[in-house]
């Protein structure tokens, strides 16, 4: 009885201080799962959502054909695409497009193990609250934790890829021939930084995808872990 009464109080205090305590006169993290449990089962979801979905960006077009991740144009190029068109060069606009998203397909190949780590750093304490939160608790608490550092790293292999899928020769054309039209003005745009930040954030829709999933989906927990941990928020 006491049990029940803390499952349904617990909802009232999603999100609190107060949850932490409530959760924590539960038995073996409640229902005869302990809290390390509940760790590694967070953990193993976060990877299936990292292993399943990410990858699923690393492939040729995985940006580009993906309509939840697919990287638009800044708002400063968006005139410039406009202008292209405008003249009649919308097959450079349009290979100035895919080729912002090449660079994050190519950059997400080097980036999946930083994500990796940044899992396994969550704690049990942590992972329990996580557990009780939103269908998303978890993929938020990851993306709250490791942008930041994420983005130190990720920055200079976007850089990197974006020479390598030649999107900077791309670009680099693409400006020159629409700073060189009369009545337009220029622009210089930090493209490194807007595809880290658009690829950061098309890797986080795919991990949530994933996190939703097996949180909804009984089928989606495929291991005795993700079923016994799961079970506790259903």
């Amino acid at each position: 009885m006491k049990k029940l009464l803390l499952l349904l109080l617990i909802p009232i205090f999603s999100g609190c201080a107060e949850l932490q305590d409530i959760a924590g006169q539960m038995p073996n993290g409640g229902y005869g799962v302990s809290n390390v449990e509940i760790g590694l089962g967070l953990r193993q979801a976060l990877n299936f959502g990292i292993d399943k979905q990410v990858t699923k960006l690393t492939k040729e077009d995985g940006f580009f054909r993906n309509d939840l991740v697919r990287i638009g144009l800044p708002a400063e190029l968006q005139k410039v695409d406009k202008t292209l068109r405008d003249v009649g060069l919308s097959s450079l606009a349009d290979e100035g497009l895919k080729v912002l998203n090449r660079a994050a397909e190519d950059a997400v190949k080097e980036a999946t193990p930083i994500f990796v780590t940044a899992v396994k750093e969550i704690t049990f304490t942590d992972a329990r609250n996580i557990l009780l939160g939103n269908d998303v608790a978890a993929t938020t608490y990851l993306t709250q934790k490791t942008t930041t550092p994420l983005y130190g790293k990720f920055n200079p292999v976007i850089q990197n890829s974006l020479d390598k899928v030649g999107a900077t020769e791309v670009w680099t054309n693409i400006i020159n021939r629409y700073n060189a039209l009369p009545l337009t003005s220029k622009v210089n745009p930090d493209l490194a930084d807007y595809v880290t930040n658009e690829a950061l954030k098309g890797v986080f829709t795919m991990i949530a995808i994933e996190e939703k999933e097996i949180r909804n989906n009984l089928a989606a927990r495929t291991t005795g872990l993700l079923q016994r941990v799961f079970s506790l928020q259903d």
